[in-house]
């Protein structure tokens, strides 16, 4: 059993791989939010600009979003373009100036121009992509995203879902369904949010492809969200909200991770409660004190399990290094890595002096 486990977690992560090798990622990040103050700053310029003119409550607009969304990352080196949109709920002033009548209505501004030419072609990626090259002299290719859903089937299903070190969310989804569709694209964010949490799976089922398994956890509706915790295997319905900042902080909750809605850690993340306490006795005692403390501190590493005895390590190192080097060890090593966190690296090494940096903040 844990052979096959392996197996099945080997292939997922070499499946991962290669999409990121072959695919640049795309995220929504790059659209530049129009308004009433900035339109003109930023249209009719140095670049050629395409804009959704929208309103939130538009089922169209909802429908075309995961799309326009991959536009700003594929023409990101055309330095020549802008990819923006406008709420017309807000800016109702913009979009009337421009004769904006329903929704969503895309533009094409040219170069220097406020003149624009409406969009008329099918609303996918690739002929938003053809006719921004056609109209920007441009030859760019839509990037594909890869993703981080893992994908079930009723071979892995038990393997990856039952799989008892892990917190797994499972969407129950029909390819039909107009509400999966929406929220197809959050669903990826949400993934790409906990890619680095190892306990962490975001997966999802065809509900429809696999009738059987589906009606085995009790799913009437699509989609129907349900959460495996490590510690229920049984599952349990997902009831809260359905945007990015929704999901996350359940997961963060239910897993005790502390992830922001860009994936990034937040200054909560490493901190180790009960130590803390002792870090207030450690820095407020004198020299021969602090060796006292630093004895209990190692204690009570001792104690600690999973991530919360990787943090616990990070606490020994740096009491050690105050113990060294005296009470003005922590602000300068703060500040030594934040000059790092400015750099360009990589996700992994920016979690590993982010953990650093929130221990060191308890010393400081």
């Amino acid at each position: 059993m844990k052979m096959e486990m392996h197996q099945i977690w080997s292939r997922i992560a070499l499946a991962s791989f290669a999409f990121a090798i072959l695919f640049v990622s795309v995220s929504a990040d790059d659209v530049v939010v129009l308004t009433e103050e900035n339109f003109e700053k930023e249209v009719g310029h140095d670049k050629g600009a395409l804009v959704e003119f929208y309103a939130p409550w538009c089922g169209h607009c909802k429908k075309l979003a995961p799309e326009y969304e991959k536009l700003p990352n594929s023409f990101k080196k055309a330095k020549s373009v802008l990819i923006a949109k406008v709420d017309c709920d807000e800016h109702k002033s913009v979009c009337s100036k421009y004769g904006v009548s329903g929704y969503p209505t895309i533009q094409w501004f040219p170069k220097g121009s406020l003149e624009p030419k409406k969009f008329e072609g099918p609303r996918t990626a690739e002929s938003l992509a053809e006719f921004v090259n056609t109209e920007g002299g441009t030859n760019v290719k839509i990037a594909t995203a890869p993703s981080h859903v893992v994908v079930l089937t009723p071979e892995t299903f038990n393997e990856v879902v039952l799989d008892g070190t892990k917190d797994v969310l499972v969407e129950f989804y029909a390819p039909w369904c107009g509400h999966c569709k929406s929220l197809a694209p959050i669903y990826e964010k949400v993934a790409a949010v906990f890619k680095s949490e190892d306990d962490v799976v975001i997966a999802n089922l065809d509900a429809d492809k696999y009738r059987d398994l589906a009606e085995k956890y009790d799913v009437s509706g699509f989609p129907t969200l349900k959460f495996f915790p490590k510690g229920n295997k049984a599952g349990e319905d997902y009831g809260g909200g359905r945007d990015l900042d929704d999901f996350v902080a359940f997961i963060n909750e239910k897993s005790g991770t502390s992830r922001d809605a860009k994936g990034q850690l937040t200054s909560e993340a490493g901190i180790v409660e009960d130590l803390d306490e002792l870090v207030k006795e450690f820095v407020a005692a004198n020299d021969e004190e602090k060796k006292a403390v630093f004895a209990r501190i190692e204690e009570e590493v001792k104690k600690l399990e999973g991530s919360a005895s990787r943090y616990g390590k990070i606490y020994l190192k740096v009491s050690k290094k105050y113990l060294e080097k005296g009470s003005d060890y922590a602000k300068n090593e703060i500040q030594r890595l934040e000059r790092l966190l400015e750099k360009s690296i990589s996700p992994a090494k920016a979690d590993e002096l982010t953990l650093k940096k929130n221990i060191l903040s308890t010393y400081a």
